[in-house]
């Protein structure tokens, strides 16, 4: 039998060492707190909490209480709801701040993340004819490259011109993090924004977020991160990391629902910045003057201070039924459980290579990842990807041949990564 070592436990490719982990995981009751689609009737291997979150078997209750208020209350459940509406979505900074290393002030949510992004480069990318080059990696999500093109012509400059991409090396999958650095001093008189995800969705690669701030503050520019693959994965201490803003979707590790409700963060150096432009809205009104609804737009004194209209209550519903799971378990617990968990994946898969025609190569740098690892299937097209699906394990297939495993601390299982590694030996 072979073993590794690997995040301080010694893995071995057995059932038995799998059950004994998940019964002293400390977190294994979450499992049950989930449903889980079901194929042939059995539970699927989930491994696509980076895509969309299992559902908590809470949310249905949480939207339901909430549809009850509406069916009592009518427009007085703003007031009289058992958590009225006026003030719901106040219970979210606290936790969310834990979340991402950050003070409640600075967080709120709103809205989704591609409404965000464009709400926040409104007050943070403020190009002129010297500065006004925007620096992100190369093949960031599709609907960030199209706001940073939309935001750069939308100031007249050519998004050709203005924005910076650093790619990997030649050969390589994932951007060594001297080379954003690099970039970074190599733009610096020229640079108004530095605006990358805090996990690339494709590779799985964590950014060094640290660094990349303290290096676009010492080039004069601000920076931005999209952490729609980094929020509830890994650890964020935003506020100490002096970060500028942040925007992020909840439906991923945060299993808010499809669609569910975006967040943001906002640096407190700026909040009370009057000079930082920004769209305004009723929401976003210093709390004391809202209900005057007198003219003269004088924002609240948090990051609510950039929320527009309406929250709609029955995402946020589905929001704190999910929040409230992270509370209970605190994220340093995920966090351990998993680097274990992932370092069984990584394992298993190396298992795998010692034995199969064409090994799977991992292009998630062990030294930079979260839960996700993206596994090259060389030599193998999507009709691998499919048969994976009918033995019941799903994953997420991108072109040319890439599967992104993301073995979720919440809700899966040591036996689930054994499992995956059987069916992944069957099926080669």
């Amino acid at each position: 039998m072979n073993t590794s070592i690997i995040a301080d436990l010694k893995y071995e490719n057995s059932l038995d060492f799998a059950k004994l982990q998940d019964k002293n995981d400390p977190l294994k009751n979450y499992r049950e707190q989930f449903y889980f689609p079901q194929i042939q009737n059995r539970d699927v291997i989930y491994f696509s909490g980076n895509t969309l979150g299992l559902q908590p078997k809470n949310t249905q209750d949480h939207v339901l209480n909430q549809l009850e208020d509406w069916a009592s209350f009518g427009y007085q459940a703003n007031q009289y709801a058992r958590t009225p509406w006026d003030t719901y979505h106040e219970q979210f900074a606290a936790p969310l701040a834990k979340i991402i290393g950050a003070e409640a002030s600075e967080v709120t949510v709103m809205n989704q993340l591609s409404v965000n992004l464009h709400l926040l480069m409104v007050s943070f990318y403020r190009p002129d004819k010297k500065r006004y080059k925007i620096l992100c990696e190369k093949d960031a999500f599709p609907s960030d490259q199209y706001a940073m093109e939309s935001q750069a012509n939308f100031h007249g400059f050519n998004p050709e011109d203005a924005i910076i991409m650093v790619s990997p090396r030649d050969g390589e999958f994932c951007i060594h993090p001297e080379d954003i650095i690099e970039a970074i001093e190599n733009n610096k008189d020229s640079l108004a924004l530095v605006l990358i995800s805090g996990a690339n969705y494709y590779t799985g690669q964590i950014f060094d977020m640290k660094g990349i701030t303290a290096a676009a503050h010492r080039s004069g520019a601000l920076v931005g991160f999209d952490l729609a693959h980094a929020v509830g994965n890994v650890n964020l201490q935003l506020h100490d990391w002096n970060v500028d803003f942040a925007c992020w979707c909840s439906y991923k590790y945060l299993n808010s629902g499809p669609g569910g409700i975006g967040g943001i963060f906002i640096h407190e150096r700026h909040i009370n910045d009057r000079s930082v432009p920004r769209f305004a809205g009723r929401l976003g009104v210093d709390t004391v003057l809202r209900p005057k609804r007198e003219k003269g737009f004088v924002p609240t004194a948090t990051a609510e201070g950039w929320q527009l209209g309406a929250l709609p209550i029955l995402l946020l519903a589905a929001h704190k039924a999910a929040l409230d799971q992270f509370e209970e378990a605190g994220m340093d617990a995920l966090i351990t459980k998993s680097e274990k968990l992932t370092g069984y994946l990584e394992f298993i898969v190396e298992e795998i290579n010692s034995t199969t025609r064409q090994p799977f190569e991992i292009i998630t740098p062990r030294e930079h990842r979260g839960c996700q690892l993206s596994i090259a299937a060389h030599g193998r097209s999507k009709d691998f990807f499919n048969k994976l699906l009918q033995y019941g394990v799903i994953t997420a297939w991108f072109e040319p041949n890439i599967i992104r495993c993301a073995p979720v601390p919440f809700y899966n299982s040591f036996e689930d990564v054994f499992r995956f590694g059987e069916i992944l030996k069957s099926i080669d």
